[in-house]
């Protein structure tokens, strides 16, 4: 059997849902992705931006043109905190965006490892939250899952942004 890196899943899954173009910061919290971007460049562009408010507010730009969500990849700590101004523009103007965020690997969880933030407590949801739903991926083997629940929240209803915490490992 021929192993994959959950990275490239994730690539595959958003090319799935019809993603063509991402925005990001690239940072070494998400190398993986970064690697499956790269691999599939002939089916989805990775537009590599110079900070993360930039590249969510391109999400949240492509997003309210297409009615599909935008999407964003950001490291963690500073890169999601840098990124939070563009989610919340999202979440007042009801647009459609998937923050995607670099995490520590699992075993460093809950131990003040370097950059860590819960993004659950940082982004909501609740009822002044940034975000309708926030996911953290604990197996590479539910990534399909997760990014088709991504997308469906971020759709049904009033249209909103997700975030989804990609763990480093």
């Amino acid at each position: 059997m021929n192993a994959r890196l959950a990275g490239h899943v994730l690539v595959e899954a958003l090319i799935a849902q019809g993603v063509d173009t991402v925005f990001g910061v690239p940072g070494e919290s998400y190398l993986a992705v970064l690697d499956g971007l790269h691999q599939h460049r002939d089916k989805i562009r990775f537009i590599a931006c110079r900070q993360e408010g930039g590249a969510a507010f391109m999400a949240d730009a492509q997003g309210k043109l297409s009615g599909r969500p935008g999407i964003c990849f950001v490291t963690r700590g500073p890169g999601a905190a840098n990124a939070a101004v563009g989610l919340h523009s999202a979440f007042q103007d009801s647009t459609p965006l998937i923050l995607c965020v670099g995490q520590v690997a699992s075993a460093q969880r809950d131990r003040e490892a370097f950059q860590e933030v819960d993004y659950r407590q940082m982004f909501g949801p609740g009822t002044l939250g940034m975000a309708k739903w926030v996911g953290e991926v604990h197996s590479a083997d539910r990534l399909p899952e997760y990014v088709a629940r991504a997308f469906h929240t971020a759709l049904q209803g009033r249209p909103g942004p997700v975030v989804l915490a990609l763990p480093e490992d």
